[in-house]
């Protein structure tokens, strides 16, 4: 009997397919009858294929049936992996590729002319939240793959980003959806806390994912703090929310106290959306109380619901205007004696920093490269000048050669259509 397990990965059994779990949150599926045909056409024995405790066994004691199917499992890998949580096609971004990591919202890098850099190491969302910007998670309607960029790569353009912008950086690591889907996520934080330019490592996530292995690991690694999203306080309101019918908070609330325990810092982060949630706000800063949140950035970051174009905006939710909100703010400062609500740049030792200069000129037609597609229908990836360009409406293919006029710039990300 020969048992196979490959380095950060395990075996699940699923009737008649075997299912890879890479790094927690990337999945790759095997039919039983294709890996028993490759070895049967291979070595002329009839194998019994299980899944026991993680590892795949084989009913041989021929060394070399196991390194054949180690092999055969890792040359398909990469057109079969998959986001655990979304099911969607995961597209592999490495330094071979030469895809640059500046201009796109969704993976790479963002600069908003400060000295806080956002990270944004992969895709995708294990909720689907019922307000959500970016229509993410199992139930979108839009999104129709991932990315997930190598954690050399990512931090090989950080590292030019960071000497173009000096020193005392903040590094955020966030995405459009949840950071810790990102298979290199301790990694990651490790590389950002050995780095000369980076002083504080922060992270946006919804803690789903969270365990006490993961947070002790994030915690040696150098994690400063969590931007925690807990939207209610009341389980069944959570779920229905957070848009998951599965969805823990008991659990969440549980990894946020084990945060601050560890020694990173949490700041609470709802979303209100006035008449649902509202009501709740005491009850939130009473819990930022409890468990000590807020040591050295602020214990609660409230955001107002707002709706957007390729969001899911929900019915129940009414946008209010930002100045009543900032009045309800200021109201629950007088309250509760919580300071600061009405949060500001430099509670977070955020100040200005130049831009990276801009690749493109609004307006302006440049020649570029298709080389990824992008995430939605009738949407494609371009390179031009090293910059990536998000073209919509358009029906290039990968390696066409198009004209681009640019219609967006702001905070060097670039949007275009073809002309």
């Amino acid at each position: 009997m020969i048992r196979i397990k490959l380095p950060n990965s395990y075996f699940e059994e699923h009737d008649d397919t075997i299912r890879l779990v890479w790094r927690r949150t990337l999945i790759a599926d095997y039919e039983k009858k294709e890996l028993e045909r490759a070895i049967k056409r291979k070595f002329r024995i009839s194998p019994e294929i299980k899944v026991e405790d993680g590892y795949l066994t084989i009913n041989t004691d021929n060394e070399e049936v196991e390194k054949f199917v180690t092999f055969f499992i890792q040359n398909y890998l990469g057109e079969r992996l998959r986001n655990r949580f979304t099911r969607r096609k995961i597209l592999y971004i490495h330094e071979g590729m030469d895809v640059p990591l500046l201009g796109y919202n969704a993976f790479g890098l963002i600069d908003r002319g400060t000295n806080l850099i956002q990270v944004r190491g992969s895709t995708g969302c294990n909720l689907s939240c019922i307000f959500c910007s970016v229509d993410e998670g199992p139930y979108s309607r839009t999104r129709k793959l991932d990315f997930v960029v190598d954690v050399d790569y990512l931090m090989k353009w950080f590292d030019w980003v960071a000497k173009e912008k000096g020193k005392g950086l903040e590094a955020h690591l966030d995405a459009q959806g949840e950071p810790l889907l990102y298979p290199y996520i301790v990694e990651l934080v490790q590389e950002l806390r050995s780095h000369p330019h980076v002083s504080v490592i922060s992270m946006q996530s919804n803690g789903v994912l969270l365990d006490d292995k993961l947070v002790e690991e994030l915690a040696e690694a150098g994690l400063d703090r969590v931007n925690l999203s807990i939207h209610s306080l009341d389980p069944e309101k959570a779920k229905m929310l957070m848009g998951m019918k599965n969805y823990d908070l008991h659990h969440v609330l549980e990894m946020a106290e084990a945060l601050v325990n560890a020694g990173i810092d949490v700041l609470i982060a709802p979303v209100i959306i006035f008449g649902i949630n509202d009501n709740e706000a005491e009850a939130f800063i009473e819990f930022a109380r409890k468990i000590g949140a807020g040591k050295k950035w602020p214990a609660l970051g409230f955001q107002n619901y707002v709706p957007y174009k390729f969001g899911r905006n929900p019915v129940i939710a009414k946008p209010i205007p930002f100045k009543e909100f900032y009045e309800w703010l200021r109201m629950l400062e007088e309250k509760t004696g919580m300071k600061p609500l009405v949060l500001k740049p430099h509670h977070f030792g955020m100040h200005p920093r130049p831009f990276i200069p801009l690749a493109f000129k609004r307006g302006e037609v440049v020649r570029a490269e298709v080389v990824l597609p992008g995430r939605m229908e009738g949407e494609m990836l371009a390179k031009a000048r090293d910059r990536l360009i998000q073209v919509i409406n358009t029906q290039a293919k990968i390696g066409d050669k198009i004209k681009v006029r640019i219609v967006r710039t702001r905070h060097g990300i670039y949007v275009g259509t073809q002309v």
